[in-house]
């Protein structure tokens, strides 16, 4: 690993350096100081008078990458059952595994597991991992930490995926913090390289930007994946999975953290898990419009989203919101209403598996992302196609409708 140094000797603490740099990660007192901020972008190298300032390389020694094979997926569990997005990590799983012709092994952690391994079994995973105890039960850090790095320390997996879920945020840079290693969050694609690098894609500089990250020199490769933004592995009956429960030591179950009592949210329905979905940006003119909306989504059996301006504006909660800062969707059917289509709510969407776009420009962005499109004011087309759906619906109930 590269970091910047500085010659006291040969600095002559003109302060030069300091207010060129763009990150206010040098301060100058008694001396020249770095700070961690420092991004390394050279800016006070190439202005520094005295050549006082230079990038050094760490000495300390690399890990050896050769011994590290194969892909590691963490199940993710809640209340006995699996979440969604650990069916998205074994296809993809599976589809690295098989460009680097190694193996797929899916990790699990919990408590009276075996209805979870037998459905995992169903996938296309060559061997599962079980770390199954009471005190498992539910997510809490040090545990869930210190069996998964007795597990890597163990099979030494290459590349390691992890949901991007509640428990994944907080897990995955335990994880990479204990292997030394780096981490790449809320990735939307992944991919691999012939040499087994992991390329991994993911949004930056709130959304302006697509980063492609890799990890050349340190294993195992660590990323969290966003749900919804991949297609679910199919079950395999005929792929042969093997099942190996684990011994966990007592001291792997220490923790500062004790459930005292477990109270169940109220369940909400997510916008995740909506076949259809209505979504209306910048296009809406005020608050009150919602209701033109609504009026449409209860027309489609549908529910409303929105996108990140209307969230600020305090017009819908942030629950609804579609994007990078908000959900990542994958619908049947997606609408979206006066909605411009900058990148960040683009994608939150695109994986839904039919997009119309509503909008009067007809250069927005939206309409290079969506399958079907209407140029138009929005005001003017959803009366008329909300009027269209009541009488369709009228021509179905009373059975004119052919083949109804």
């Amino acid at each position: 690993m590269s970091y910047l140094a500085v010659d006291h000797d040969r600095c002559i603490l003109c302060g030069e350096c300091t207010s060129s740099c763009p990150f206010n990660a040098l301060i100058l007192e008694d001396k020249l100081e770095i700070l961690d901020t420092c991004r390394l972008c050279k800016i006070c190298i190439e202005i520094c008078p005295t050549d006082a300032l230079f990038i050094k390389q760490d000495s300390s020694k690399k890990t050896d990458i050769s011994s590290f094979r194969d892909v590691l997926v963490f199940a993710e569990q809640r209340d006995g059952k699996l979440s969604g997005v650990v069916f998205e990590l074994i296809a993809k799983g599976r589809e690295l595994a098989t460009k680097l012709n190694q193996k797929l092994y899916v990790v699990l952690i919990g408590s009276k597991t075996e209805e979870l391994v037998e459905k995992l079994s169903d996938y296309p995973v060559d061997g599962i991992y079980i770390y199954d105890h009471k005190e498992l039960s539910y997510y809490r850090a040090e545990p869930y930490t210190a069996v998964l790095e007795d597990l890597i320390s163990d099979i030494r997996p290459s590349i390691f995926l992890i949901g991007a879920t509640q428990v994944g945020r907080s897990l995955a840079p335990k994880i990479a913090t204990r292997q030394r290693t780096g981490l790449t969050a809320d990735c939307t694609f992944i991919d691999v390289k012939p040499n087994g690098d992991l390329v991994q894609i993911r949004p930056a500089f709130g959304g302006n930007v697509m980063a492609q990250i890799v990890t050349p020199n340190h294993r195992p490769q660590l990323a969290t994946v966003r749900p919804k933004v991949m297609e679910q592995a199919k079950p395999s009956l005929d792929h042969p999975t093997k099942i190996s429960y684990r011994d966990i030591k007592p001291q792997m179950l220490q923790s500062g953290i004790r459930f005292v009592s477990i109270e169940p949210k109220l369940k909400e329905v997510s916008i995740t898990e909506a076949d259809i979905l209505v979504a209306v940006g910048r296009g809406l003119k005020k608050a009150e419009d919602l209701n033109l909306i609504e009026e449409l989504a209860q027309s489609l059996g549908a529910m409303v989203a929105v996108t990140r301006p209307l969230v600020e504006l305090g017009w819908a909660p942030q629950t609804r919101q579609v994007g990078l800062s908000g959900r990542t969707v994958r619908p049947k059917l997606f609408i979206a209403c006066g909605i411009s289509g900058a990148i960040q709510h683009v994608a939150g969407m695109s994986s839904s598996d039919f997009i119309i776009a509503i909008n009067k420009d007809k250069t927005a962005p939206i309409f290079d992302t969506c399958h079907f499109g209407l140029v138009g004011d929005m005001y003017e087309i959803l009366p008329l196609l909300i009027k269209e759906l009541r009488e369709v619906k009228t021509l179905v109930a009373e059975s004119r409708w052919p083949n109804a």
